[in-house]
């Protein structure tokens, strides 16, 4: 009777809120972890066991935990940003980061109306005076929105939603973007300005709504508040460190500014006696406790949202909103997905069969290639992108060599791995017909030595077609490698300088030998006598362009390709290469 076998689910870790939806979507399918208030060390000590971490912004993803988690594939942020995240870090373990870009952006515009309509009307200040037992109407006049202008810096989703909400009170709106899609802007009724410089003096309320990154850091400082009317307001919902909170304290103790909204600090929360702790005590401020993305609507959205993310990353599909990943449609992944297995297979069958093989001279190591051409024909030379392609060869190329290291390669970093490790990798499209073909789409990967520039070039404009390659003058210099999928089964259809098509699956064996009588019935005995059994079997002869190239081939040469069902001992594959056997050995899994 055959015995289960315990496959353990992935290990979800869990350490700040996430909503009951969203753990719903996780149980079940996955070992949930929540482990709320964890200390750093306490984190870094425990993460090495998960395969995916949903935080908020409270648990710092560093460097050095992410160094600690060698079974980590996604960083989840329930939220928009991700400053907490070290996303180089992780994009260098190929770690893939996803947010929730859209499920607060609601939330976020509605509190900047709420900032801004508190501040405008003396809202805070009000609220503590009546509470103290006054009654000062006459200190706490305001202003009113409408026709007042509203000056908004970054014009993406919250920012568009801002203004939408804005144009109701009858707001004049301009913005600053660079970025900004000028059809949005003008459904929105928004001016689009030139610059920064241009929206300050005109602003009688100025948003803020860009990510925190370098150009944006400290973006309104002391000289940027003093071209600003002396009756402006100030509003920030979306990152603290964007406005120079001195500067800023300095102009409202002047009356160089008439006030601010602020929902997020440098440092939250701030520490005593800092810049941030002194603007919320302002009389002129007012100061929620980022709130900004804080509504029930949008804790669940956002949690929903990251968590149907995780679900889809552990599950072997991709992300909707990765940080760290090219977008791809989801009806372009569909068409790449089985591609993307056979050019796996390809990189993982280069390595294998050319890194070493046993010949009559011995076991001889062969040398790896670290310059690649591959070629996309068909219906795959007219997709948008071919970036998971790229990924699944670096993947099949190094994964022999560094699966025991627990490197996880793919979309994130495989363009850092091939650097790192000095793999060139040219791709190109070939335009050829293929209709007269069996199949839709076909690749062909040449492994060639390192040449210059110039050379590398001139091949790369070289269709690599079977046609083509009879244009080449020494077709049997380069290592070639061609395959195509059919009902959705990766096929090789070329291995260098022979071609025959068989399944990229499994163990295989191949050997080089003399096309003669005898050899099948040879290697079948050899390995029948080692009770491995085949289960397939490829003779591929030499290729057509080899024959017409060299013009006279020595011995009628071939390949026999052996699907068998167990690993292949050395002992086996060194009885094999004999004068009366064949001529070279290699043993692949794939």
């Amino acid at each position: 009777m055959p015995v289960a076998v315990h496959t353990p689910k992935p290990k979800v870790l869990i350490p700040e809120k996430v909503s009951p939806d969203g753990l719903a979507l996780l149980q079940g399918q996955f070992e949930v972890h929540e482990k709320k208030g964890l200390s750093p060390e306490e984190l870094k000590a425990i993460i090495g066991d998960y395969e995916a971490l949903i935080v908020r912004s409270e648990t710092k993803v560093t460097a050095e935990l992410l160094e600690a988690a060698k079974k980590l594939k996604v960083v989840a942020r329930a939220g928009v940003g991700v400053d907490n995240v070290d996303v180089a870090s992780a994009t260098k373990h190929g770690i893939i980061v996803v947010n929730s870009p859209s499920g607060n952006i609601n939330a976020a515009a509605e509190h900047t109306i709420a900032l801004m309509m508190s501040v405008a009307r003396n809202v805070g200040d009000a609220c503590a005076s009546i509470k103290a037992g006054k009654w000062e109407r006459s200190r706490l006049v305001g202003v009113e929105a409408k026709g007042k202008t509203l000056a908004i810096v970054g014009l993406g989703k919250v920012g568009l939603t801002v203004a939408r909400i804005a144009n109701g009170f009858g707001m004049r709106l301009i913005a600053y973007d660079p970025y900004a899609n000028p059809n949005l802007a003008a459904s929105a009724s928004v001016t689009l300005k030139p610059s920064l410089a241009d929206i300050l003096k005109e602003a009688d309320f100025l948003t803020l709504h860009t990510p925190l990154i370098a150009s944006t850091r400290g973006m309104i400082g002391a000289q940027e508040l003093a071209t600003m009317k002396p009756t402006a307001r100030i509003l920030n919902v979306a990152r603290g460190g964007m406005i120079d909170e001195d500067a800023l304290l300095e102009a409202l103790e002047a009356g160089t500014i008439a006030g601010a909204g602020i929902d997020v600090f440098t440092s939250e929360p701030p520490q005593p006696d800092s810049s941030a702790s002194r603007l919320i005590a302002h009389p002129k401020v007012v100061a929620t406790p980022h709130l900004g993305a804080s509504t029930k609507e949008a804790q669940e959205n956002v949690s929903i949202d990251v968590c149907e993310q995780v679900v889809s990353i552990l599950s072997g599909e991709l992300p909707r909103s990765a940080v760290n990943a090219p977008i791809i449609l989801p009806e372009e992944y569909r068409t790449l997905q089985p591609f993307v297995a056979l050019i796996e297979k390809m990189g993982s069958l280069y390595t294998q069969h050319y890194s070493s093989h046993f010949s009559t001279s011995g076991k001889t190591a062969q040398q790896f290639r670290t310059t690649f051409d591959i070629t996309y024909e068909g219906s795959l030379a007219n997709l948008n992108t071919t970036k998971p392609l790229f990924a699944a060869l670096v993947k099949g190329l190094l994964t022999p060599f560094t699966s025991s290291d627990g490197l996880n390669i793919n979309l994130v970093n495989a363009e850092i791995l091939a650097k790192e490790r000095g793999i060139l990798i040219n791709e190109a499209r070939s335009r050829e017909n293929i209709e007269d073909k069996p199949y839709s789409s076909f690749v062909t990967l040449r492994a060639r030595a390192s040449r210059s520039p110039s050379h590398q070039r001139s091949d790369l404009s070289r269709s690599n077609s079977p046609s083509a390659a009879k244009t080449l003058k020494k077709p049997e210099e380069d290592q070639i490698i061609q395959g195509f999928v059919s009902a959705n089964r990766p096929y090789i259809s070329r291995l260098d300088r022979f071609t025959g098509e068989f399944v990229a699956k499994g163990t295989l064996l191949i050997c080089r030998n003399f096309d003669s009588c005898g050899k099948i019935g040879f290697v079948g005995s050899q390995l029948g006598a080692a009770g491995v059994n085949i289960r397939s079997m490829c003779v591929a002869p030499l290729h057509e362009d080899v024959e017409e190239v060299e013009g006279e081939v020595e011995g009628n040469e071939a390949l026999m390709i052996l699907g068998v069902d167990r690993p292949v001992g050395e002992d086996v594959v060194k009885g094999l290469v004999k004068e009366e056997g064949v001529l070279e050995v290699s043993v692949v899994t794939l």
